[in-house]
């Protein structure tokens, strides 16, 4: 009996992934449905808020063989982001300028590893094809119904932590996740890597908005990436001091996670900041105008809120700032010509830079 090639081709695999930029490269079965329940449970308790796409595609999210006819394994990939010297917690503990989660100051991550994931994908063919073998496959970057998280932590990228992230004992959790559906029995990795968050409660504990019901448990609608990402409408009252500075994202129990000591720099130049998006003046940022705000996001995951949300967040964050009259003039003079759902915003500033309340520092445990 010939013996099958294909241990041969996972091996190559992982030598392409690292040829091509990514970290670490996982190949793991599509059984997926204890991750299944959870999502239900999720689901059902209504922790997804508005992102009704969370629940859009039933099974497919963990029955991978109906998003993709004929899928057999999952091929999981990491690429680190975060940039060098980006000192989040300076940014934070100043109150002048705006945090963006640092995974959103350079450019858009879909485009630069959906490409990767293709290349890596047209060498699997052609190596079948060399051997006649059939391969069909399909790749994917946060951009269908795919449990990410879930077949990374089975391909033993790391285990899912009690912030929801994907941690790797090695490298932290500062790291984009791609997949690839394949309809080759490739062999799977060993044993996904044991869950090592032991008693550590430090990410539940600093969240700003206590947007964790529990360890592994998130409540989007409290959560500060929902609410200046995905939440389109006014930001709940009791959650706007929270923010404090953060105006796209969060990455707070990121920050605090001990793991992230052995976090690594990108070496990928797309993820390095740009327009001074990892030190802004809020103030600065403000006074784009539409164009610009266009413009100097060109490529940028943060042209998905559009131009009113982005005002709608920064004018927040001025209002958790010093009362500066530079700052109170330039809120007063753009109330005429702002939407409704900013003039909100912006008249909560208003209200408390004129009485002089102060935003209460939930960082200080950073």
């Amino acid at each position: 009996m010939t013996a099958s090639p294909l241990p041969e081709l996972a091996a190559q695999i992982k030598i392409w992934g690292r040829e091509l930029g990514f970290q670490q490269i996982g190949i793991t079965d599509c059984h997926l449905e204890r991750h299944g329940e959870r999502l239900r449970e999720w689901l059902a308790a209504g922790y997804n808020g508005d992102m009704e796409w969370m629940g859009a595609h039933g099974e497919k999210r963990w029955r991978p063989e109906l998003l993709q006819p004929g899928t057999l394994r999952a091929i999981s990939a990491r690429l680190d982001y975060l940039p060098p010297d980006t000192q989040p917690v300076r940014v934070l503990k100043d109150s002048g300028k705006a945090y963006v989660s640092r995974y959103a100051t350079g450019r858009d991550y879909h485009k630069l590893i959906r490409k990767r994931l293709a290349q890596l994908a047209q060498k699997i063919d052609a190596w079948c094809e060399e051997h006649g073998i059939e391969s069909s496959g399909r790749a994917f970057t946060d951009s269908a119904p795919v449990m990410e998280r879930a077949l990374a932590e089975k391909a033993g990228l790391g285990w899912i932590g009690k912030n929801c992230m994907v941690i790797n004992s090695g490298a932290g959790s500062w790291f984009f996740l791609g997949e690839i559906y394949t309809n080759l029995a490739l062999p799977v990795d060993g044993s996904e890597e044991p869950n090592q968050c032991g008693d550590c409660t430090a990410c539940l504990k600093v969240c700003p908005t206590d947007a964790f019901v529990g360890p592994y448990q998130l409540d989007a609608r409290r959560c500060i990436s929902y609410l200046t990402i995905e939440n389109k409408g006014a930001i709940p009252e009791e959650f706007r001091e929270p923010m404090g500075n953060r105006v796209f994202g969060c990455d707070d129990c990121q920050i605090i996670c001990p793991w992230n000591k052995f976090a690594k720099p990108t070496a990928e130049g797309d993820f390095y900041p740009r327009h001074g998006l990892d030190d802004g003046d809020l103030l600065q940022l403000f006074r784009w105008s539409e164009e610009e705000f266009l413009r100097r996001t060109e490529g940028s995951a943060i042209r998905r809120i559009g131009y009113e949300r982005w005002r709608r967040n920064l004018a927040v964050a001025l209002g958790n700032g010093e009362a500066d009259s530079e700052v109170i003039g330039e809120l007063e003079s753009a109330l005429p010509r702002e939407t409704p759902l900013v003039v909100e915003h912006i008249e909560w500033a208003l209200a408390r830079l004129r009485s002089g309340r102060r935003r209460k520092r939930k960082i200080k445990r950073l």
